[in-house]
């Protein structure tokens, strides 16, 4: 996107150097109500019995679709480039934590 200060539809985005680091994740668990999704990124190691959550993203409905759509399209363009992403089997873990949910 072109620096233009007088383009109303420019959205400025500062990446702090401890963000930016990023974290790293191997599950996701996946959460909802009727007003948001929530997103907790875990660290599982092997041999480890307890995994913490690294971050939390709460979402609204639209915005989760929105992301939905967003990760297809790059794995789409991903998978263009370098081939097809490989599934590997699920992590057997309990994921009932009292309410609907997902992992992936």
């Amino acid at each position: 996107m072109e620096n233009n200060p007088n383009n109303p539809n420019q959205l400025n985005i500062e990446l702090s150097e401890e963000i930016a680091e990023g974290i790293y994740s191997n599950l996701a668990i996946i959460t909802h109500s009727n007003a948001e999704f929530v997103v907790d990124f875990v660290k599982v190691m092997p041999g480890v019995p307890k995994a913490r959550v690294k971050s939390r993203i709460v979402l609204t409905p639209q915005h989760a679709k929105r992301l939905l759509g967003a990760l297809a399209d790059n794995i789409q363009k991903f998978e263009a480039a370098h081939g097809t992403i490989k599934q590997t089997e699920a992590i057997g873990l309990p994921m009932n934590f009292g309410g609907p949910t997902a992992q992936a």
